[in-house]
């Protein structure tokens, strides 16, 4: 099977979450969640292996990793207010679960291995991978190679040798009509994998299965706000492909993205906007929340959103009322965040203050609507298409210049649709703006998402800004989106580790080595 076309609502904009960290928290919980379903609810037990060399081995904890897989195994969404209790929570539902740190040769720095016991006798070996934003792929399932993404309802049924291929060619499967349908052979046996855009009628698969000799049967449900199926076609897939199929029509950006995100989703455009208006919803929000001042113990920094505007009002600040209006509703956001409040993850939950605080600071700024802003959005969720095709969201693989970077590029795409430029000038202002953070690390300190995480968020608002500016000016990109994009990507898989979401950079500095000591003993 074809990898599946990005999602503006799978992979760019959402989830909507509380945590640090999509890749570490939504992703952790997704992937706890497969595992949940396999052994049929809250498991007994269940031991999960980070390898050593990769970046959950020092990030597990601060970041939200074992706060996210947890709820996972619970069945707590991450939206709900309690979710930081996860602990606790644990041991009153009677629910074991160990982290280890091992050396087994992990081939991805946010690689899960974990072994689970369910309550009625089940036992199941799982591998997965976070890969970027809170998207997931479990590629192991009890020694067989699979990829499950929750994009489709799963079906996964073993069998001793030769049972696999039996069943799928059964009348059964047929009546079922799979998406997709694959009979694998291991050296335990079968597994029959299939995949359904629509909820199969499990109790006719289970006789069907039981009268073939099967093993075990486990139904995995979907988590993505979108869902896959067969022959799914998008008009396009890179930004160059996006200007030659509007050449001739003269679409804006959004009118583009909600094309795109409808025949992703087999819905309608009106669909796409409506479900835009709610995340922008749920941003402003969270804007909201961090300018009325957020308190919470277990972070670095306090409340400071609201000294831009005393300072403005005092005449302190260099006049710059767009940006500074950016930077304040930047860091409100990025405040409500690291006080556990909800966020949008877009792209990724510590990269969540760029984009939603630069389009709406500006937007309100200019006294556009919110009509404006969510179109402005959709525009930036394209850019993020691009992004998730030809790179990465995740920090672990290619740095924060694919969080704060690529967050960055939307928003200059989304600031030059809130001023009426076309889906050309869109495009230069994101290659722009990527251009200008190439090599940017990931370099957290004291195991938290906030510095220099805040600063970063706020530097790609003002590189938004800028680059928007000179797009709409008439500058020359020189390197097209697409060019850039992928010129990103190579320098990210070039970085070293410990630039990548780990302890280098920042993070190894004696002030932020004596903060990670203080919060520990907190």
């Amino acid at each position: 099977m074809d990898r599946m076309p990005a999602s503006i609502f799978n992979d760019v904009i959402g989830p909507v979450m509380r945590g640090p960290s999509s890749s570490h928290v939504a992703g952790a919980a997704r992937i706890a969640a497969v595992v949940r379903q396999s052994v049929g609810g809250a498991p007994m037990r269940a031991v999960v292996d980070f390898d050593v060399n990769g970046s959950l081995a020092a990030s597990h904890d601060g970041h939200g990793t074992d706060m996210g897989f947890v709820c996972g195994m619970l069945g707590k969404e991450i939206t709900e207010p309690d979710v930081d209790r996860y602990a606790r929570l644990a041991e009153e539902a009677g629910v074991e679960i160990e982290f280890r740190i091992l050396d087994y040769g992990a081939e991805h720095p946010n690689n899960y291995r974990i072994e689970v016991w369910g309550r009625g006798g089940e036992h199941h070996l799982w591998e997965g991978v976070s890969v970027g934003g809170g998207m997931i792929e479990m590629r192991r399932y009890d020694g067989f190679d699979i990829s499950l993404c929750g994009d489709f309802y799963e079906v996964l049924v073993k069998f001793p040798h030769g049972g696999a291929a039996a069943m799928k060619s059964s009348r059964a499967v047929a009546d079922s009509a799979p998406d997709f349908a694959q009979a694998l052979e291991g050296g335990g046996g079968s597994l029959l994998s299939l995949k359904y855009s629509k909820a199969p009628e499990p109790e006719a698969l289970r006789v069907a299965a039981a009268e073939h000799g099967a093993l075990d049967f486990v139904l995995i449900a979907p988590m993505l706000p979108t869902l896959s199926r067969a022959n799914c076609a998008v008009p396009f897939s890179t930004a160059g492909e996006m200007l030659a199929y509007n050449e001739g029509r003269g679409l804006a950006m959004w009118e583009l993205a909600a094309e795109y995100e409808a025949a992703r989703g087999g819905t309608a455009k009106e669909d796409v906007l409506e479900k835009m208006r709610g995340l922008v919803s749920i941003m402003e929000g969270a804007l909201k929340e961090g300018l009325a001042g957020t308190e919470y113990a277990d972070r670095i920094l306090g409340p400071q959103a609201y000294l831009i505007e005393a300072a403005c009002k005092e005449g302190a600040l260099i006049p710059c009322d767009i940006l500074n209006n950016v930077i304040k509703s930047v860091t409100a956001i990025m405040e409500t965040k690291s006080a556990m409040g909800v966020v949008v993850a877009a792209p990724t939950a510590g990269s969540c203050g760029c984009l939603p605080g630069t389009l709406l600071g500006a937007g309100l700024a200019l006294g556009k609507s919110r009509e404006e802003i969510t179109r402005a959005m959709l525009a930036a969720g394209l850019v993020g298409i691009f992004i998730a095709e030809g790179a990465t969201f995740a920090a672990e693989v290619g740095g924060c210049q694919v969080e704060c970077g690529a967050g960055s590029g939307m928003a200059a795409a989304g600031l030059v649709q809130l001023m009426g430029g076309s889906a050309e000038r869109c495009a230069d202002a994101a290659s722009m703006a990527l251009q200008n953070i190439t090599g940017l690390a990931c370099d957290p300190v004291a195991n938290r998402v906030e510095v220099p995480c805040l600063g970063k968020n706020v530097m790609g608002g003002s590189n938004a800004v800028a680059s928007a500016n000179m797009a709409l000016a008439g500058y020359d990109k020189v390197i097209p989106l697409d060019e850039t994009i992928a010129a990103m990507y190579d320098v990210g898989l070039k970085l070293p580790l410990e630039l990548r979401c780990t302890f280098g950079g920042l993070g190894k500095s004696p002030t932020a080595l004596r903060l990670l000591e203080k919060m520990k003993n907190r």
